[in-house]
């Protein structure tokens, strides 16, 4: 891969080949793939390393999934002539994930792990990988118990490949997933206690799509029922509550059943929901 400079002691170069190396333990892997930075990055040191014979490549097409990322998705897999499997985890089915508690996010990966345990079955795959990297392991996400708990592994975690290890290495190997922002599913725009339904998935989508045309690259629009807030990044404040941008947010989010439009002045931040849950309710639900 090139001359790295040294993180923590132990150079990307490194974390790259214990990477490889784990994998080629593994011999053959189903990925679950997202299309996000780290699962492309993982796809394709999973093909790269075992070849596109050994990996498939598998992808949750749920009404949780922005289809923006879905359509990027499938077509990078496609360049990298892996063979890709969609399937549905029918989360609005799951009464603990409509319920939309701390712990949704557990439910929802329980599901996607039982999928993908039988989509291995079927094809002839022992081991199935997931591309939580090792900054993910300090964050609140209950879903990285499910992976545990259903035997599922984590390469790029194991190997101590960090969110910014795995950008570097992603623009070495020429992925256009490189610098795109993270885009975690619809729910997590859902504040915790509101039921989870396909209309306010919906909303949140084509509210965040309408400010995608308006050139905002990193944001959100969190779901508070009849309230929509809106994060972006500080220096994009100014580009959203220019007359001619806020009036037509306004009409274009009051058009999808949102009563009142808000702008976080916070800023944009990952997980910001998670503020509200107190440390007992992180600590029992990871």
């Amino acid at each position: 891969m090139g001359s790295n400079p040294i993180i923590g002691f132990v150079t990307v170069d490194n974390k790259y080949n214990s990477l490889q190396k784990i994998l080629r333990e593994l011999t053959k892997v189903v990925v679950a793939y997202s299309g996000g930075v780290d699962s492309t990055f993982l796809l394709k040191a999973a093909v790269d390393t075992l070849g596109a014979r050994n990996v498939l490549a598998c992808i949750s097409a749920g009404v949780a999934e922005p289809k923006h990322v879905l359509e990027r998705a499938e077509r990078i897999a496609k360049s990298f002539g892996v063979r890709l499997v969609t399937i549905d985890t029918a989360e609005l089915d799951d009464p603990n994930f409509i319920a939309n508690k701390a712990d949704r996010c557990f439910h929802c990966k329980s599901h996607l792990c039982k999928e993908l345990l039988d989509v291995a079955k079927e094809n002839g795959f022992e081991h199935v990988v997931f591309g939580t990297n090792s900054d993910d392991l300090g964050d609140f996400r209950p879903g990285n118990r499910a992976i545990e708990i259903f035997g599922a592994r984590s390469p790029l975690a194991e190997a101590g490949l960090t969110k910014q290890d795995i950008r570097t290495l992603s623009k070495k190997l020429g992925l256009e997933t490189a610098d795109v922002p993270a885009s975690p599913c619809l729910a997590s725009r859902v504040i915790y206690g509101l039921e989870i339904t396909g209309e306010r998935l919906k909303q949140i989508e084509h509210a965040e799509d309408f400010l995608r045309t308006l050139g905002l690259v990193e944001f959100r629009v969190r779901h508070h029922d009849t309230i929509a807030r809106i994060e972006v990044k500080p220096e994009d404040i100014s580009k959203i509550t220019s007359e001619k941008n806020r009036t037509a947010i306004v009409t274009e989010l009051k058009k999808l059943g949102f009563k009142y439009i808000t702008i976080d002045l916070q800023g944009f931040r990952s997980g910001s929901l998670n503020e509200s849950l107190s440390s007992e309710e992180k600590r029992k639900n990871l």
